[in-house]
């Protein structure tokens, strides 16, 4: 027989989003707040991003990964929040009771509240349909950190890096860190997907990187072990090969939601993550949703904000209050592929940080966003910063003002 356990909140995921919001909603209350995480230790993809730069916008501090991740994990524990680690949520069996698989056995946790911060993760190679050998030294990011930072593990000598974006840079400078150099770094894109003082600081003698714009890898070569990739311009068709031993697939991130889509929570078509108010509650009463399974994917301190903003919402369906139960969705046009949080309800809060975050697939230096509703403009934003592709564009959430709660769907996009 199965056991049983009731609490008041389950988080599912022990990252930067979960426990933050454990640390919020434990201190200075009653709660019995219990985080449930799969790996082994708390503290999510930090943990093995040995690099600094964590926790500026959440924390003012710039800091490495793991002494970002050991921060929130202690002060979630200080605060009075239980974390299970090696704790799987393996289904549901109630709309408020969770599966969960242990080293002690398996149990239902029951709870008032869930909030589900799992995460995200970046496509591994035959989910981007990479033809080719099937040999050694194929990595994610997160594959490479977890073999360098926790396992302590060498790769090659010589590296092609897939992907111009903020997670590409963090797999340059480990691969750095076990001296493997990065002889290439290939995007689709015209340009990096960077901010600018990335990639000048990859083209410093420090990195040295190449970086080759409007191209792919059309195969990997080599086995037992990769030897070298052939690359394509997608303008001229053009091919060649560059000798490597190890291939980072960076980018390219999908939400970790199969337990949101296992319960049949509402789910966005284009984050692919549950579609959430501005109070970032899901399609199910009680069940909130936080973190880069709501935006794949964002820097750490984002996610960690949002585990702060949800505590509040956590506390007010605790207490008894309960959304109107009609809102207007939020749509993205082309050239955006997405927008969270993706529902606006009457007398809800704005969205964490006051900002609508949205993935665009073309860079445009000088944004000119519009809302429109039932035909006509309610809102507009000229933004100072450009929409880039490859990271997180944020929008004012002032944009919808002016948008009429009883009326139709409201959709992002540009200015002609």
């Amino acid at each position: 027989m199965t056991a049983a356990e009731t609490v008041d909140v389950a988080i599912v995921g022990a990252g930067p989003a979960g426990l933050t919001a454990a640390a919020d909603l434990a201190r200075n209350s009653a709660l019995n707040v219990v985080v449930l995480e799969r790996e082994s230790e708390a503290g999510g993809i930090p943990r093995h991003s040995d690099h600094p730069g964590y926790g500026m916008r959440d924390r003012k501090t710039f800091i490495s990964g793991p002494a970002y991740a050991a921060r929130l994990t202690r002060e979630a524990r200080a605060a009075g929040a239980t974390i299970r680690t090696s704790a799987t949520v393996t289904g549901w069996a109630d709309d408020q009771t969770l599966e969960v698989t242990s080293p002690q056995g398996r149990y239902d946790l029951t709870a008032r509240a869930i909030v589900l911060a799992t995460g995200a993760r970046e496509r591994p190679r035959p989910a981007r349909l990479i033809p080719g050998d099937r040999g050694a030294g194929v990595y994610t990011t997160g594959l490479l950190q977890n073999a360098v930072h926790l396992k302590h593990r060498t790769v090659g000598r010589r590296a092609v890096v897939v992907g111009a974006e903020l997670v590409s840079y963090s797999a340059v400078l480990t691969l750095k860190h076990v001296g493997c150099q990065t002889v290439l770094m290939t995007t689709e894109y015209p340009s990096p997907e960077s901010y600018g003082v990335f990639n000048l600081a990859g083209r410093s003698p420090l990195l040295g990187l190449q970086v080759a714009t409007r191209t792919r890898v059309a195969r990997i070569i080599g086995k037992p072990t990769v030897t070298g990739v052939e690359v394509e311009n997608l303008d001229t068709g053009e091919r060649r090969i560059v000798d490597c031993d190890t291939v980072v697939l960076t980018g390219d991130w999908i939400p970790d939601h199969e337990l949101a889509r296992s319960t049949g929570l509402d789910i966005d078509p284009g984050t692919l993550g549950p579609v959430v108010d501005t109070a970032l509650r899901t399609s199910r009463p009680g069940v909130f949703a936080i973190g880069n399974l709501l935006h794949p994917v964002d820097t750490a301190d984002i996610a960690a904000l949002d585990g702060r903003h949800v505590a509040d919402q956590v506390r007010a369906h605790l207490a008894g209050h309960r959304p109107a139960d009609a809102g207007v969705p939020i749509h993205a046009e082309a050239p955006f592929r997405w927008v969270a949080p993706n529902l606006l309800r009457p007398g809800d809060p704005p969205p964490a940080r006051h900002r609508l975050l949205l993935w665009t697939d073309r860079l445009v230096r000088i944004p000119k966003v519009v809302a429109r509703q039932d035909g006509a403009v309610v809102g507009r934003a000229t933004l100072p910063w450009p929409a880039s592709p490859g990271r997180v564009f944020r929008v004012p959430s002032r944009i919808l003002d002016g948008v009429d709660t009883r009326g139709g769907p409201v959709v992002l996009s540009l200015a002609d």
